[in-house]
């Protein structure tokens, strides 16, 4: 394109068309990473753990010494990966009384809302970023257990921070298309 030139409306909607199946393509992508994460956590928790009370009521000195550490840590893992469940499902916790009382203020609610759930996968990706790099760089900091290196760990917060920070984008614009819908 020459300067001083106007990009054709059918340029534009051609792009808008490309950016919007790229979108939906992501989302897809993490609904798939986001349900079966999830599922496999809660699976490898609850197996590891039956396993340990089982051998521990079956046999007398069969203990298995890890597998506190790993519900701990796969716990840990399924509270992040449901907190993008929730805001897939737009199921985070909310006062409901005061748009119930004025409907008028439920739009700014919900933009408010929105406005902190970014602040808070920015503050995520942020500081977890800082810690996570803080950690890949101690050499000693490993998992008690498992001997597993801690940043891995401290991985989960800046990555789901850019995934929640994504989802909510996307509820947004959900939102906006339905009050202008309306």
């Amino acid at each position: 394109m020459k300067t001083g030139e106007v990009c054709s409306p059918v340029f534009i909607f051609r792009g808008r068309i490309m950016l919007k199946k790229i979108i939906q393509k992501v989302d897809r992508i993490f609904i798939v990473l986001e349900d079966w994460s999830l599922l496999l956590s809660v699976c490898i928790a609850l197996l590891v753990a039956m396993a340990n009370v089982l051998l521990r009521k079956l046999t007398n000195d069969v203990n298995l010494y890890w597998s506190d550490e790993v519900v701990r840590k796969t716990i840990y893992f399924s509270t992040y990966i449901g907190c993008l469940v929730a805001v897939r499902g737009r199921s985070l916790i909310r006062i409901d009384a005061l748009p119930q009382l004025v409907p008028g203020l439920k739009k700014c609610l919900n933009l408010f809302s929105h406005a902190a759930t970014l602040v808070f996968a920015g503050c995520l990706v942020y500081w977890g970023g800082s810690m996570t790099s803080l950690m890949y760089q101690d050499e000693y900091a490993k998992t008690s257990s498992l001997q597993l290196p801690e940043w891995i760990f401290y991985a989960v917060l800046p990555t789901m921070g850019a995934m929640m920070f994504f989802r909510t984008l996307l509820v947004m614009v959900e939102d906006w298309k339905e009050g202008a819908a309306s």
